[in-house]
């Protein structure tokens, strides 16, 4: 019934779907009134592809979708690069959004290393009849070499494909734009007759290929095999001019200088021979669209203006960087179809570990942000709490609408998996070995931190009397959902002590891994109990749940005591996780003077070569983990972000001497204190900066990682607030933190044009993925210092 690779997986019995795909049994949040009509049709289009450089959707599963390749800058071989979907290299000095406001707006450079290619992005519902509207992009081609005046030839390749396999209509003059600007043309269900028109004064050139399949994953390398063949044949790097039978993609290879623009416009809804096609061109070109651009440009200033308030408080390096933070935030937001891959109900723990062994979810959509472009085109479950952070004080719909999406894949179960590789384009970007879910396993239940926020939001007044409205319904919708995903946490993750909690998922049997890595927990590497067992307690999850029942809570205050079915108490449950005295019992290390798990541990662990036979017989030497000592239940001594997260959610009282020591070892130059913000393990660790095999590099071992940095710095802000005796203590550390993260993104950001994944524990140096704005897009909320309230 279940179909995974080659191996077949049969349900429970012929009449029933495994419990772990089948859906929660509530109305889908993404099906709520608030989202249809204009909301819907004015989302309709837009940059939702965010794993290309550039490229246009709709939110349907089988939509029309165009985008842009170009040919780069040769390399060793003389060949040239195709530039098509992101890159997490050097080829391209760097890339991003500049500005970019979510819903019909958005301008990009992309710099390659003598030429800056712009691309704006606009759409118009003025005098259009398709849904969603009309919409235009324009690509404005600059030198940026040692001589600005030099012209140099740039090919350019934009393409539109029906992913529904529709039939395009070519242009009739598509070789010679004199006479008419017609690329191509076809026909939808949901935008009715469409055309595709190409304007430029620099008379650009043009050539273009046909296919009958949209396969858009390998068109860069059919779009360079035609290209071979005509160069090989008559010497010139062009296309074929030829198309198959019933082509629903056609490529246009755009030939030009740099000093030039082009622009391309995307007309539906069309009527009838005489209709005013000619019209709405001409508003979505040449001066009309600059002018148009223009008043986009100037209205996302005025509204970050007054979101953020930063204009009046900082320079204007600092500022752009604020930019480019919501700008790539907004601009990295996609939309995805598709059916994740599930780890199947299994006996033997080899079963488990098999990748083919999977069962298929219900296909699905998702709206969501990514963190990263080049890397991470994907949703992650416990960054878009953080991200999300950021988008409501732009567009609380926005996250809203996100949020009910990722709601809505949760199973009966009230479990929700972590990573989404939905459709091929993002399956084409995601490491085999990570695409596969497992059902038992978590991530932090970041979702209810934004939520948690705009509860407070609320209280303090930041929404009119319709937007809270909006909010409460919305919520109110969503509690069904939000309790049973509580409730999964709640059983599926406890430990064995009342008001414990682990992480699920650690490999106890695995002796290739330094320390058992607890991807579920989201910070991978973080060195855990050396030896995993059940008698675990995991400090950042206990934290977790504190936080996911006290907003469980306050939903509950707000919306009234309705007839609605409840399964925790949560205001019991509250006070069971915010008891300072059981904390400090479960977790708290006198000696230490920190907070730290507990398990089955030994610091007697080590990697060493060994000589191991494999099962076709053949010897090689490979780094084995070794255990010297005995293992005992201990608290586990490894300081670092972990140790932070009872702060970080205000358990500690103002006037308790604990708080003194966290500050105290917040501060500590000898353990995770930096100029570039603080390490995500402590200098003082037998497993700092160490690697967790023989090519596992360091992840959440030293380096600074932003969203923990800053929820600490909120706490910081919170405690030096209070009334208590080391507010300021508190006031001086927080803002040479914040000193710090800000001054070293902007540093980064000037010499490279990227926010980066992490940075460097010893230099600041960005590290990791490039483009990675998503939670490092957080420095925004630090500069106009915006911090959640709990």
């Amino acid at each position: 019934m279940m179909t995974g690779g080659s191996h077949k997986i049969a349900p429970d019995d012929e009449f029933q779907i495994p419990r772990v795909i089948t859906p929660f049994p509530a109305p889908k949040l993404s099906h709520l009134p608030m989202f249809q009509g204009d909301h819907k049709e004015r989302l309709y289009w837009g940059t939702y592809r965010p794993q290309v450089y550039f490229g246009i959707r709709a939110r349907t599963p089988q939509s029309l979708v165009a985008g842009l390749m170009w040919l780069g800058d040769e390399k060793d071989d003389g060949k040239h690069a195709m530039r098509h979907f992101c890159e997490n290299s050097e080829d391209l000095k760097s890339f991003g959004w500049k500005e970019h406001n979510g819903i019909d707006f958005g301008r990009q450079e992309l710099f390659e290393q003598d030429m800056i290619l712009e691309t704006s992005f606009v759409k118009s519902k003025e005098g259009s009849l398709g849904y969603g509207g009309d919409w235009s992009v324009r690509f404005n081609l600059i030198n940026k070499g040692l001589n600005d005046e030099a012209k140099r030839t740039v090919h350019l390749f934009f393409y539109i494909a029906d992913e529904g396999g529709n039939v395009l209509n070519l242009g009739k003059d598509v070789l010679d734009l004199e006479e008419s600007s017609l690329l191509a043309s076809g026909s939808r269900a949901d935008v009715g007759k469409w055309q595709m028109h190409l304007k430029s004064e620099a008379h650009p050139e043009t050539h273009y290929c046909g296919f009958k399949k949209p396969d858009i994953v390998n068109l860069s390398d059919a779009v360079q095999k035609n290209l071979s063949v005509h160069e090989n044949k008559y010497g010139r790097l062009q296309l074929s001019d030829t198309s198959d039978d019933s082509s629903s993609i056609y490529v246009f290879q755009i030939s030009t200088t740099t000093q030039s623009t082009i622009d391309i416009a995307f007309v539906s809804g069309i009527r009838g021979e005489t209709s005013d096609v000619e019209q709405r061109i001409g508003t979505l070109t040449g001066s009309p669209l600059s002018t148009l651009l223009e008043e986009k440009h100037i209205a996302f200033d005025a509204k970050f203006k007054e979101c953020f308030h930063l204009s009046e408080k900082v320079d204007s390096e600092t500022l752009m960087v604020g930019k480019a933070a919501i700008g790539n935030m907004l601009g990295g937001i996609g939309y995805f179809y598709g059916q994740s891959k599930i780890q199947a109900p299994t006996s033997t723990p080899q079963q488990a570990k098999s990748e083919d062994k999977f069962l298929l979810y219900w296909p699905a959509e998702l709206y969501t942000a990514v963190p990263s472009r080049p890397n991470f085109p994907r949703g992650f479950l416990w960054d878009e709490g953080f991200h999300q952070l950021l988008v409501w004080r732009w567009d609380f719909r926005i996250t809203l609408e996100i949020v009910g999406n990722w709601l809505d894949l949760m199973n009966i179960d009230g479990w929700i998996p972590r990573e989404q590789v939905l459709g091929d384009e993002a399956l084409s970007k995601m490491p085999k070995e990570y695409v596969v879910q497992i059902p038992s396993n978590g991530n932090p239940p970041t979702l209810l931190l934004v939520i948690h926020d705009l509860i407070n939001g609320i209280r303090a007044e930041k929404f009119n009397k319709e937007e809270r409205d909006e909010i409460l319904s919305f919520l109110d919708q969503a509690f069904v959902r939000l309790d049973a995903w509580f409730q999964w946490f709640n059983t599926s993750q406890k430990g064995k002590e009342m008001g414990s909690y682990f992480w699920h998922g650690r490999d106890s049997l695995t002796n290739r891994l330094l320390n058992p890595q607890s991807l579920s927990s989201g910070l991978d590497d973080y060195p855990r109990a050396s030896h995993p067992t059940d008698d675990e307690r995991h400090v950042d999850l206990r934290c977790w749940m504190y936080l996911a029942a006290d907003c469980m809570n306050s939903i509950i205050e707000f919306l009234g005591e309705k007839d609605r079915p409840v399964t925790v108490d949560y205001r019991l449950t509250v006070k069971l996780l915010s008891d300072f005295n059981l904390l400090n019992q479960m977790h708290y290390d006198h000696d230490l003077g920190a907070y730290l798990d507990f398990g089955n541990h030994t610091e007697d662990v080590r990697l060493v070569w060994k000589e191991v036979t494999g099962e076709d017989g053949r010897v090689s030497r490979e780094l084995v983990r070794e255990t010297f000592g005995n293992p005992e239940l201990r608290l586990v001594p490894h300081i670092g972000y972990v140790s932070f997260f009872p702060f970080m959610f205000r358990i500690i009282p103002p006037a308790s001497s604990i708080l003194e020591k966290q500050l105290d070892l917040i501060s500590n130059r000898s353990i995770v204190w930096s100029d570039y913000g603080l390490l995500s393990l402590g200098k003082t660790s037998s497993l700092y900066m160490t690697y967790n095999n023989e090519h596992e590099a360091p992840y959440w071992r030293g380096p600074i990682w932003m969203n923990m940095n800053y929820m600490i710095l909120s706490s910081l802000h919170h405690y030096s607030i209070v009334d208590g005796p080391y507010m300021a203590k508190a006031r001086t550390i927080y803002e040479q933190l914040r000193s710090n993260l800000i001054r070293n993104v902007v540093r980064n950001y000037d010499e490279t044009g990227y926010i980066w994944e992490h940075y460097d524990q010893t230099k600041g140096t960005g590290e990791g993925a490039r483009a990675f704005t998503g939670w490092s897009a957080l420095i925004l909320l630090i500069m106009s210092e915006e911090y959640p309230l709990f």
